[in-house]
């Protein structure tokens, strides 16, 4: 595949994702879960304030409304691309979580949404944010655990095996559940866990399920007539309103 062929399939993965992120921030629970992330960082008028992994922007936006400095950080060019376009007057820079680009003691509050299950290294990250916190700055990460969706199946022991293999292919998918052991051993005080618990009964919702199986599949770890079968009976309960899906997101702050 030539460069060029690469630049394509990238851009189209992208908006692919772009769509997901949307449908996503549109849920009402999740407008819910971004101002409670908001509120716990407790933000000071003309402060800074880094979104990590900012994808395409929402809450950057959100936080430069709030009064103060939002600075919106991503590894993709293309989400970025996306971000700046939709949200002109805001700040965004191309960086990863492990290497900020901010001085020392030089951020006010740093918040990571859906960011830490896709780090090989978490700790790293974790680093980096006390590097960057001026001191009583205020840290919050917001996620999922991979492993602890609940879906609601005729076949238990299928949908646990599901669950499991989709979790393992991605770098920390327990993060969640290691939010608080991981503040406290990057030095944080004052650490705080809550979890906000997002049930889904709307037919919508195949698409994330068809994100789980498939993968499970790609791996090996089920069969396609498995999946396919699954993915049936869900296709079954939704069209019956009796479709079931409950992710519990784990919401962590501290100060620095």
């Amino acid at each position: 595949m030539s460069k060029n062929q690469e630049a394509v399939e990238e851009h189209r993965d992208t908006e692919a994702l772009l769509a997901v992120l949307d449908a996503g921030d549109q849920i009402p629970s999740a407008t819910r879960l971004r101002a409670r992330s908001y509120e716990l960082l407790s933000l000071v008028p003309g402060s800074t304030v880094v979104d990590v992994g900012c994808g395409a922007g929402r809450a950057v936006a959100e936080l430069a409304e709030r009064g103060v400095r939002a600075v919106g950080v991503d590894p993709d060019p293309w989400m970025l691309a996306a971000a700046r376009e939709r949200w002109s007057a805001a700040e965004f820079r191309e960086a990863g979580a492990e290497d900020l680009p901010f001085a020392d003691g030089s951020v006010r509050g740093y918040r990571a949404d859906k960011v830490f299950h896709i780090l090989q290294e978490p700790e790293r990250a974790m680093t980096e944010a006390r590097r960057v916190l001026c001191p009583g700055g205020r840290i919050v990460l917001v996620g999922q655990d991979w492993d602890a969706i609940m879906i609601d199946s005729d076949d238990a022991a299928l949908t646990r095996t599901i669950v499991h293999a989709r979790a393992d292919l991605l770098g920390t998918p327990r993060a969640g559940r290691q939010y608080r052991n991981l503040l406290l051993d990057g030095g944080f005080d004052n650490v705080t866990v809550e979890v906000h618990t997002s049930v889904f009964t709307d037919p919508a919702m195949l698409s994330l399920l068809t994100r789980l199986a498939e993968p499970a599949c790609t791996s090996g770890a089920i069969g396609r007539d498995q999946a396919d079968e699954w993915l049936a009976e869900q296709r079954r309960r939704a069209e019956a309103d009796r479709f079931f899906v409950a992710i519990p997101f784990f919401v962590a702050a501290a100060s620095a």
